[in-house]
């Protein structure tokens, strides 16, 4: 009986290690993303700040690839297939500021739901090492098993 109430709880501690391994990894993927866009959004800004005040700049809509292009790179505008409006200056740097510091924000929120996950991890690992330490049989049985 002992020996079934152990194969339970490994299938549980399992079930929880594949669960929290998913969400950690789903988390990991998150942050890439938003430093992917926080780091757009500073070379934008890097970009826009390098222009005058009255320059005609364009924001790309209807896609999901932004540029701000100058009046002067018309041309490039013509053959990506995208649709441009034209925005004042002032307005993309609002924009821009505002993805960087949301990008900031999201990051900070997920490295907390990161290291929540990553304590979790520990815990299940240790409750498993308890579990093998516990029960000997059990830990020979899963180590005999082919992967």
């Amino acid at each position: 009986m002992a020996d079934e109430a152990s194969r339970t709880a490994f299938m549980e501690i399992q079930g929880r290690m594949i669960e929290a391994t998913g969400k950690l990894k789903q988390v990991q993927a998150q942050m890439r993303n938003k430093e992917g866009e926080k780091k757009r959004a500073f070379l934008t800004l890097e970009e826009l700040r390098q222009m005058s005040d009255d320059t005609n700049t364009y924001k790309s809509i209807g896609g999901s690839t932004e540029a701000h292009c100058p009046m002067s790179n018309i041309f490039d505008i013509c053959f990506t297939g995208r649709t441009f409006i034209l925005e004042p200056k002032p307005v993309l740097v609002a924009e821009q500021e505002k993805k960087f510091t949301d990008s900031e924000s999201a990051i900070a929120s997920l490295q907390t739901s990161k290291e929540y996950l990553e304590k979790q991890m520990v815990e299940i690992e240790n409750n498993l090492k308890e579990l093998l330490q516990q029960d000997p049989g059990l830990a020979r049985q899963i180590m005999s098993m082919s992967v």
